[in-house]
């Protein structure tokens, strides 16, 4: 019985290390790699088996990609069809998807570190400050591919939550744009371009001022924008003003009484007792 089949693989934002430990393994055993070599390094294949064919997608279109993991599959191989952060996410494989149980081939998803997560990681922010966003929006500019209706950057501004805009590095002019009404020009921006690699690039301004910083440095392709409160750095001096009830310790929760709580059951206590 054939027991080939294709794994879409998470291949995190590009530092070997931040592979999980499911994708390092299937890399390890795959009798074949399918890779965009425009984003992915190789060094992340270093694990490979020797004998392992390595196809880069970059050139490929998608009935070619198709008849490599169908054929691969059909032949009892392991197809490791790896993409950069996380394939659920502007990883186009939806598409594949469909042609892969149209063939009749098995495959599994495994999910790997997003490229909007590495940039939060290196710029040192949480997504989500209490009382100033709990929302974060992962989306792109509108370009070759249109948007939905009610999804443009223009209408998402209006949320004024955390935006994770990805594949629009090279349409920064448009995205400050289409943001600075809903936002305000003043409103905090980031972008990172390959987080975690050894070309890591960081510029962070405004909307006044991001999209000329980011020219002059150079950014055109493989960039995360950030937009939102959260990405300006002044907020940790003022951590008290946003503080988590989480840790309260007067907010209770299934694991734990508030401290209020707490004291009465103390003072409550027979001499000698401890409370569990």
């Amino acid at each position: 019985m054939n027991s080939g089949k294709v794994c879409f693989v998470g291949g995190g934002p590009g530092d070997p290390e931040l592979l999980t430990l499911r994708a390092h393994r299937v890399i390890s055993q795959a009798d074949v790699i399918i890779y965009t070599g425009s984003l992915l390094d190789q060094g992340l294949f270093a694990n490979a088996r020797a004998d392992a064919e390595l196809h880069d997608s970059a050139g490929l279109h998608l009935e070619q990609l198709v008849e490599l993991m169908v054929s691969g599959a059909r032949s009892g191989k392991l197809v490791a069809r790896v993409h950069s952060g996380d394939p659920s996410v502007f990883g186009a494989i939806h598409e594949q998807m469909v042609e892969l149980e149209r063939a009749g081939v098995p495959y599994e998803i495994i999910p790997g570190v997003c490229s909007a997560f590495a940039a939060a990681a290196v710029l040192g922010h949480e997504l989500t400050v209490p009382e100033m966003a709990q929302t974060v929006i992962l989306t792109r500019a509108e370009g070759r591919t249109p948007m939905p209706s009610g999804q443009r950057l223009r209408e998402l501004a209006d949320h004024r939550a955390t935006l994770a805009i990805f594949l629009s590095a090279t349409l920064i002019e448009r995205v400050v744009e289409e943001l600075s009404a809903g936002y305000g020009r003043e409103t905090p921006v980031a972008v990172v371009a390959n987080a975690t690699q050894p070309g890591q690039r960081i510029v962070r301004g405004t909307l006044e001022d991001i999209a000329a910083k980011s020219t002059a440095a150079g950014i055109r392709a493989q960039a995360m924008i950030l937009v939102g409160d959260t990405l300006d750095p002044a907020i940790k001096q003022r951590a008290g003003e946003r503080k988590s009830r989480l840790y309260d310790p007067q907010f209770s929760h299934g694991f734990r009484k508030r401290a209020s709580a707490r004291a009465k059951e103390a003072g409550a206590q027979k001499p000698g007792e401890v409370t569990p």
